[in-house]
């Protein structure tokens, strides 16, 4: 099952060469890095992410995650996967960055499931 993640570009570059994803200023914050479903991510993209340009999205194999991975209620009462370690790349399936249009909205890629 894959599950995603919104970084910025800058953080994504950085976590590259690192090796892995420690998480953004919210993430740290909370003390877990938000990520969310497939049927998730529209909204989280326009609640959180509207208008914000160099964006990615990132995939990631859920099952490569174990036991750090939690899935918690939190918006609307839905469960979201939350990942209580820095992710690592090599549970990344791909990764894409994100086109903005005109409407301040995101462009989703095609390999997005």
């Amino acid at each position: 099952m894959l599950i995603y993640k919104i970084a910025t570009g800058r953080a994504w570059q950085e976590a590259l060469a690192a090796g892995r994803y420690t998480g953004s200023a919210d993430d740290l914050r909370d003390g877990f890095i938000h990520m969310s479903a497939s049927a998730q991510t529209r909204a989280t993209l326009a609640k959180h992410f509207a208008a914000v340009a160099d964006l990615v999205i990132v995939a990631v194999e859920a099952e490569r995650l174990g036991a750090d991975l939690t899935w918690e209620v939190s918006r609307g009462g839905e469960k979201f996967p939350h990942l209580y370690a820095p992710l690592p790349i090599e549970a990344v399936v791909w990764w894409y960055p994100l086109a903005i249009a005109a409407d301040d909205t995101h462009t989703l890629p095609p390999a997005f499931i």
